[in-house]
């Protein structure tokens, strides 16, 4: 019988924001404090590398031709991911090197897109340094439509971690009920959800999804207050003239499989809050209800799913 304890690391942290150098650096040393630890799987918020597109709303975002929103885009751009070059090949590493896996939430600029767009991607490192999926956000919302482009269903896959199954989502995807089914169908037990960072957000769908799946949920966000803004941000005085003094409160939590808190909210605060869950208490709550298995019809309610990584060009096979 294997483990049924996991200990998982919550990682509420400040970006250094739109450097993407500076922000890894900062992830590298909470996965190695996490592993100092013996957390068995860290969680980071949505974008956190290189970070959120604050400047949006606060810049006018909506301005068709503004000289400063293409400036603060192409400079977020250069700043983004790109997996196929290697830009997360220190992060694999230190997992590996501790054993630890990573669901790491980052702006990607991929290849097989065309090398130029920007995606909010929810990244599963396992530990053993591998990327096992990269889950492009499926709907970008309200004003990131600005900056991210929207993914697809290649990324809807969960993991083997321990005892346990685990899968995740970016941000208001997990308000999206087909997408939270797709997992829950693949067996996930333990749900991550990823945030830019406040408690309006976490305060209600961390229990609902735990409620709703009988899993554990991991809801991780970032924190971002005025000055946090690096000198060298572009248009910085633009940006901090309508900025409020917190963008981004935290609110990390964890919800148990019957929907109560294991650990409510946490505000203002950053580092790592850790817990460990017990894979039992997820087999006790499937007694008398289980969505996609027991209390499930999937004679007369199916759902079906296209995984397949999209892109513009396919090539025919010589």
């Amino acid at each position: 019988m294997k483990d049924p304890l996991l200990k998982v690391a919550l990682a509420q942290i400040t970006p250094v924001w739109l450097d993407k150098t500076g922000t890894i650096k900062k992830i590298e040393n909470a996965i190695t404090e996490a592993a100092s630890k013996k957390a068995e799987l860290v969680v980071f918020g949505e974008t956190l590398l290189p970070g959120y597109p604050f400047w949006i709303s606060l810049t006018d975002g909506a301005q068709f031709n503004s000289t400063i929103q293409k400036e603060i885009h192409a400079h977020y751009a250069q700043n983004a991911v790109v997996i196929e070059r290697g830009d997360l090949d220190s992060i694999c590493n230190i997992a590996e090197e501790n054993n630890i896996a990573i669901y790491l939430g980052i702006l990607e600029r991929p290849k097989d897109r065309g090398g130029h767009s920007l995606y909010a991607s929810l990244v599963y490192i396992n530990q053993k340094g591998e990327i096992k999926s990269v889950h492009r956000k499926l709907q970008p919302t309200y004003e990131e439509r600005l900056s991210w482009s929207p993914g697809d269903g290649n990324g809807l896959l969960v993991h083997p971690l321990k005892s346990f199954t685990v899968g995740g989502l970016n941000c208001w995807e997990n308000w999206m009920p087909l997408p939270r089914a797709a997992l829950y169908g693949q067996g996930e037990n333990l749900h991550v959800s990823v945030w830019p960072g406040s408690d309006y957000n976490t305060k209600d769908i961390t229990r609902f999804i735990a409620r709703e799946s009988r899993s554990y949920v991991i809801s991780v966000s970032s924190l971002m207050r005025k000055e946090d803004f690096p000198i060298t941000t572009p248009y910085l005085e633009e940006i901090l003239e309508k900025a409020p003094d917190v963008l981004g409160n935290g609110g990390s939590c964890i919800a148990g499989p019957d929907g109560e808190w294991i650990l409510e909210p946490v505000l203002h605060k950053e580092g790592l809050l850790i817990e460990i869950l017990d894979f039992n208490r997820v087999l006790q709550e499937r007694q008398n209800f289980d969505p996609v298995g027991h209390y499930s019809r999937p004679d007369v309610t199916q759902l079906h799913i296209n995984r397949e990584r999209q892109s513009t060009i396919r090539f025919a096979k010589e």
